[in-house]
C-alpha cells in the first residue's frame, strides 16, 4: 500500500470518527428538554439538565422541547350567553410542557399543541360563559359604573344588577377545567385570561346607535341647564341695571334739586340786596332772548314789559 493511500485513508477514518462523535454528542441548554427516541420511540425519560449528553449516533435522534411559559393567543369566537347575548369573546392563556415524554407520545411537537389548546380553552370557555349572564362576564366587582367600554356593553336594567361570580371568577373557571385536560397530554397551564369582549356585528350597531342618543340627551341635558343659567344670569344683570339706573336717577335728581334750590336761594338773596336791579337784569335778559329783528309784539303801553324801554325813552 503506498503512502499516498495511506493518508487518504486515515482521513477518512479520522472524518468518520468525528462524524460518529459529532452524532453522538448533543446539547441541553437551560431553556429547552431533550426526548431521545429510537426508530420513533422514546428512550428513557426527558433530559433536562444543561450541558453535553450522549446518545446512540444514527440510531438515536434528539427531539427538542421549550422549557419556557409559552404563550398562547386565540382567536375571538362567538359565544351566546345565559341570558341569551351573543358576543365575541377573545382569551389568552400561558403554558408550558410539564411532562415532556407524554407530551411528545400525544402532541409530538408544538404546532400540534397550540391547535390542540384551540380546541380545549376556546371549548371551556364556550361552556362556562354560557352558564352565566354578560353581566357576570363583564364586570369583576360591584363598583359604581363609570362610563366606560364597559357599560357600553350592558343596558341599564344589568349596569344596577349585583353580580355573584364575576369575570375574574369566570376565568379561573375556564383555567380549572381546561386545566385538567390538558394535563393529560403533558401540558400545565398557568393562566387563562378574557382579553376582550364585544357584541357581534348584527347588535353592535344598535349599541353605538345607542350610545350616541344617550350622549346626546346628556349634551341636550346640558345645554337645557345652561340656557337656564344663561337666562338667569341675563334677568340678574338686567334687574341690576335697572336698579343701578334708577339710583342713579334718583341721585341726580336729588343733586339738581338741591342745586336748583341754591340757585333759587342765591337769586333771592340777589333780590333782596337789589330788586330794582334785579328786575333791571332779568328783563334785559328775556329781551335778548325773544327780540330779534324780525319779531313783532303787541303790547299795551301799562305792560310791565315796555318798562325799562320807556324809561331809556325818557333818558
Amino acid at each position: 500500500m503506498s503512502a499516498s493511500t495511506k493518508t487518504l485513508l486515515l482521513i477518512g477514518v479520522v472524518l468518520v470518527a468525528l462524524l460518529i462523535v459529532f452524532n453522538a454528542v448533543y446539547k441541553v441548554s437551560e431553556t429547552n428538554q431533550v426526548i431521545i427516541t429510537q426508530f420513533g420511540e422514546p428512550i428513557g425519560g426527558a433530559v433536562a439538565t444543561a450541558g453535553l449528553h450522549l446518545k446512540v449516533p444514527f440510531i438515536q435522534k434528539t427531539n427538542y422541547f421549550e422549557r419556557r411559559w409559552l404563550e398562547w393567543d386565540g382567536d375571538a369566537n362567538q359565544i351566546p350567553t345565559k341570558d341569551k347575548k351573543y358576543i365575541w369573546v377573545d382569551s389568552y392563556a400561558r403554558w408550558r410542557i410539564h411532562d415532556p415524554l407524554l407530551f411528545y407520545q400525544r402532541l409530538t411537537d408544538e404546532r400540534r399543541a397550540q391547535s390542540r389548546l384551540d380546541d380545549i380553552i376556546d371549548g371551556e370557555t364556550r361552556n362556562v360563559i354560557a352558564k352565566y349572564d354578560l353581566i357576570e362576564v363583564v364586570r369583576s366587582t360591584n363598583r359604581s359604573f363609570e362610563l366606560t367600554e364597559e357599560s357600553a356593553l350592558l343596558e341599564m336594567s344589568e349596569m344596577v344588577a349585583k353580580i355573584q361570580v364575576g369575570r375574574e371568577k369566570i376565568a379561573q373557571m375556564i383555567l380549572e377545567n381546561a386545566s385538567k385536560i390538558t394535563a393529560e397530554f403533558g401540558i400545565e397551564l398557568r393562566d387563562v385570561r378574557i382579553k376582550r369582549i364585544n357584541y357581534v356585528d348584527e347588535v353592535q350597531q344598535k349599541v353605538f346607535d345607542r350610545m350616541i342618543a344617550e350622549r346626546k340627551r346628556i349634551a341636550s341635558k346640558y345645554r337645557s341647564e345652561g340656557d337656564g343659567k344663561s337666562a338667569e344670569i341675563r334677568g340678574q344683570k338686567e334687574r341690576e341695571l335697572k336698579r343701578i339706573q334708577s339710583e342713579a336717577y334718583r341721585t341726580a335728581q336729588e343733586i339738581k334739586g338741591k342745586a336748583d334750590a341754591e340757585a333759587t336761594r342765591i337769586y333771592a338773596q340777589a333780590y333782596n340786596l337789589d330788586p330794582e336791579f334785579y328786575q333791571f337784569l332779568k328783563t334785559m335778559e328775556t329781551y335778548r332772548a325773544s327780540l330779534d329783528s324780525e319779531t313783532w309784539l303787541l303790547l299795551s303801553t301799562d305792560s310791565e314789559f315796555l318798562k325799562f324801554l320807556k324809561s331809556s325813552e325818557k333818558r
